[in-house]
């Protein structure tokens, strides 16, 4: 009898400590991301901007005969930059919080 009960209490012992293992794992905290404005209003904004200003700087340069495709090219690239150029600094009042 003894020996049954030694057996099962080192069985079950691994078991326990495999169940056990998952709940330990969710108190972990989490690192979030926190800013103070709000990020994709701002990366927004600098799209319009981008594209806009790209857009009149793309028809200036462009030759004579191509100045469609130098405003619609010179939006797409400055789309692009404003975007990441305002999303960067509008990331600069972020940080992050453990919860």
């Amino acid at each position: 009898m003894r020996k049954r009960l030694i057996a099962l209490a080192l069985l079950a012992g691994p078991g326990l400590a495999l169940a056990a293992a998952p709940a330990v794992a969710e108190a972990k905290p989490e690192r979030v991301l926190v800013c103070d404005g709000n990020v994709k209003k701002k990366a927004t904004k600098g799209t319009v901007i981008g594209a806009v200003a790209g857009g009149v700087l793309g028809n200036v340069v462009a030759g004579h005969g191509a100045k469609t495709e130098g405003a619609l090219i010179g939006a797409g690239v400055g789309a692009v930059a404003g975007h990441q150029i305002a999303k960067k600094r509008a990331k600069r009042n972020c940080h992050y919080v453990y919860r």
